[in-house]
């Protein structure tokens, strides 16, 4: 199996771990995992209604983009590049686009 589509499937494993069932009992919210597995988008995403009021949010956004993985949006307390590394995808093939460029040397990954 070629690093992609490894990657895909380590991606799609740790959203799939987030997308469990977290939520109280009186909401009506709906759990979205969204795997673009062409263009390599993957998204974790709740969408729903807590009494009257509307909620909508990402949890968690990836790309895979030149052979690395693209980390988007991490809402997690765990940190999902973390859950990557444990999965066996090096430091060096994980980037935190959620930092600003100038930030990222100062990370543990990729900058």
């Amino acid at each position: 199996m070629d690093k992609t589509a490894i990657y895909r499937k380590n991606i799609q494993e740790v959203i799939k771990k987030h997308s469990g069932p977290h939520l109280p009992t009186e909401t009506e919210f709906e759990i979205q995992n969204i795997f673009d597995t062409q263009n390599d988008h993957y998204m974790l995403v709740i969408t729903g209604w807590h009494k009257n009021d509307r909620n909508y949010g990402c949890v968690i956004h990836m790309d895979i983009k030149n052979g690395k993985i693209w980390i988007q949006y991490d809402g997690t307390e765990i940190g999902v590049a973390n859950e990557l590394v444990e999965l066996g995808v090096p430091k060096e093939d994980i980037i935190l686009a959620f930092h600003t460029p100038y930030k990222r040397p100062y990370t543990d990954f990729v900058t």
